[in-house]
């Protein structure tokens, strides 16, 4: 059978595992996230060992990457990570080391869209060809599946640094993006709800004022996608969005917001089924890291 290797390359955490083609996990290692060295070095090491004791080596390589990335096939710093604030992570030249060192194809995206991609084949969105994973925790992050294929363009999706409505007398928080200040992620982030209550949001109690609030930003990031994008599904994950009592007030407030314009069943009977959790739950980057191995092959 064959066997492919997944890597979801995260700002605190690498994760590498070796899957097959029935989406098995045969083999799974977590180490934290360093210098570039000694990181990739240990998934080289990872997936050196797992092909010597499997029957057969990995037959291609996804890597589901924190980013900015260079995604442009012709551009000479393709397979690169850019202008991350990550230090020591800048101009990181991820698919050229790995390929060298495996020799094996290797498909590189970031983290959100693999993770959307892995939703469209095995969660929440299968069946799906168009529709928007979003995760909000650290940061706020958005990959989109259009036709079945990721959306890139002129770089790739930035969705959490849109700009959203904000009403500095309900909420005098300046934002926490240090490039944009109240962007999206600035506002909604984990980040934002310790900075404006001094808190982390897990320690909040489900009452809390902070619970509106947040709703009302996600809603209103969401109304954007909604009106440029046309998702047929949004899909919600990341740490912030493990709190059960904010998908009942972010579907009823994007429905406030879009006030009956978007006329579609979805929106106005079936929003319960149009804005919902990932279906692989925490697991759909690093799955999404298999899928993009999977297309490769």
């Amino acid at each position: 059978m064959e066997t492919f290797g997944g890597i979801e390359a995260g700002g605190t955490w690498f994760v590498c595992v070796v899957g097959d083609s029935e989406r098995s996990i045969l083999a799974e290692a977590r180490f934290p996230t360093t210098t570039p060295e000694e990181t990739l070095g240990r998934v080289v090491a990872f997936f050196r060992e797992q092909n010597r004791v499997l029957p057969r080596p990995i037959s291609a390589l996804g890597v589901a990457c924190f980013g900015p990335l260079e995604l442009a096939p012709g551009s000479p710093r393709f397979g690169c990570i850019t202008t991350t604030p990550k230090p020591g992570w800048a101009h990181t030249p991820i698919v050229r080391t790995l390929q060298e060192a495996l020799d094996v194809p290797v498909t590189l995206d970031t983290d959100v869209n693999a993770a959307a991609i892995a939703e469209g084949t095995w969660g929440a969105a299968a069946g799906l060809d168009n529709f928007i994973y979003l995760t909000i925790g650290t940061g706020i992050g958005g990959g989109g599946v259009f036709n079945g294929q990721p959306l890139h363009g002129l770089v790739h999706p930035e969705m959490g640094h849109i700009r959203v409505p904000h009403d500095w007398q309900r909420d005098p928080y300046p934002g926490a993006c240090p490039y944009h200040g109240d962007c999206f992620e600035g506002l909604a982030a984990g980040p934002a709800l310790r900075g404006r209550w001094g808190i982390a949001g897990e320690s909040l109690p489900s009452d809390h004022p902070a619970w509106a609030l947040e709703a009302h930003y996600i809603a209103q990031g969401l109304h954007g996608l909604i009106c440029t994008l046309s998702p047929t599904r949004l899909i919600l994950g990341g740490g912030v969005m493990q709190q059960a009592q904010l998908f009942p007030l972010i579907r009823a407030e994007t429905v406030r917001l879009l006030n009956g314009y978007v006329s579609s069943p979805s929106i106005l009977e079936g929003i319960d089924q149009y804005i919902v959790p990932p279906g692989l739950g925490h697991r759909s980057g690093v799955m999404g890291a298999l899928a993009l191995a999977r297309r490769r092959s």
